[in-house]
């Protein structure tokens, strides 16, 4: 078995940076006024698929939807150690809610052929939905193991039906949930949403930067990997993984919304039934304050006003 691992990911508004400027009068976000960066628990997400490469060889494949300048989280991606990137760029795409935008990945992943794993972040910092992956996972047909904080084990089967999840193998995962932790076992192929407790995402190769900084998107119709392929005449510039093996200069992948043969109905504003009706800018406001004296009965004092005040039951 080769294990292959595809990795969604969203350049998204740094909104660890928010200022005045960042909102509207009429309440949306100023894109503008905000820097893009890499969806933080995506990271996390590519982390475990190169990890799982690490162990088990495979390829990974990074997806984003987004304008072209998402480009920029696909080579990052290619700095960290992914195989092949696919951005899904079209004027068509613009608007997408979580459904509109599951529905074009699905139609990409298709595109690319069988896999393994579907990996991608708990959600995204600038829409806390945590809806895109397990809408993926159901649109595919595939099991989805969510909140994931650890993968324990991934046992790789054959086309003889080795491996106790079927021919394909298994993949067992612990998520998080209130309270504690669950452990699960799903057959493969599978979806998995990564948390950040998962991993520390590894930084970027310098010698990946070096040859994948000036990788540019060129568009598709037709999927075909064969640059991938060191043994390909036609192959870019190839250099040498951790292991020694050749592996050939990616370019990015752009695909838009005729080469995924999209219903125009299903994507962008047109297949988002999710709309928006006011948007309220919360500024928190300090109130008054209470001096706890670090004692004993300070502490007791506290805990009876809290009693008091219905905070504590």
């Amino acid at each position: 078995m080769t294990l292959r691992t595809i990795v969604l990911v969203k350049q998204v508004p740094d909104t660890q940076n928010v200022t005045g400027d960042a909102m509207k009068e009429d309440g949306t976000i100023n894109r503008g006024a905000l820097p893009a960066v890499f969806n933080p628990e995506d990271l996390n997400a590519l982390e475990e698929a190169l990890r799982l490469k690490d162990a088990h060889g495979g390829r990974v494949t990074v997806i984003t939807m987004g304008p072209p300048a998402a480009v920029n989280v696909l080579r990052e991606s290619l700095y960290r150690g992914a195989d092949e990137v696919v951005l899904l760029s079209d004027i068509a795409f613009a608007g997408a809610d979580t459904l509109a935008t599951s529905y074009s990945l699905v139609l990409a992943i298709r595109k690319l052929g069988e896999f393994d794993l579907v990996l991608c972040g708990r959600q995204a910092i600038d829409g806390d939905t945590a809806q895109v992956g397990p809408q993926t996972a159901e649109k595919l047909g595939v099991p989805q193991i969510t909140f994931v904080s650890c993968i324990d084990e991934l046992v790789e089967g054959d086309a003889a039906g080795a491996g106790t999840g079927g021919g394909r193998g298994h993949i067992t995962a612990t998520r998080s949930i209130e309270g504690g932790f669950e452990t699960l076992t799903a057959p493969l192929p599978c979806l998995l949403t990564i948390t950040n407790e998962a991993n520390d995402p590894r930084p970027p190769s310098v010698k990946r930067v070096m040859t994948y900084k000036d990788a540019a998107a060129e568009t598709l119709a037709e999927y075909d990997d064969s640059y991938l392929d060191p043994e390909n005449d036609a192959a870019e510039v190839c250099m040498l993984d951790r292991h020694g093996n050749a592996v050939c200069r990616a370019k990015v992948v752009q695909w838009d919304a005729a080469a995924l043969g999209v219903e125009r109905a299903q994507v962008g504003l047109r297949g988002s039934p999710t709309r928006v009706k006011k948007i309220d800018s919360v500024v928190l406001a300090q109130t008054d304050t209470r001096l706890v004296e670090p004692t004993y009965e300070g502490i007791a004092e506290l805990v009876r006003k809290l009693t008091e005040e219905h905070i504590l039951g």
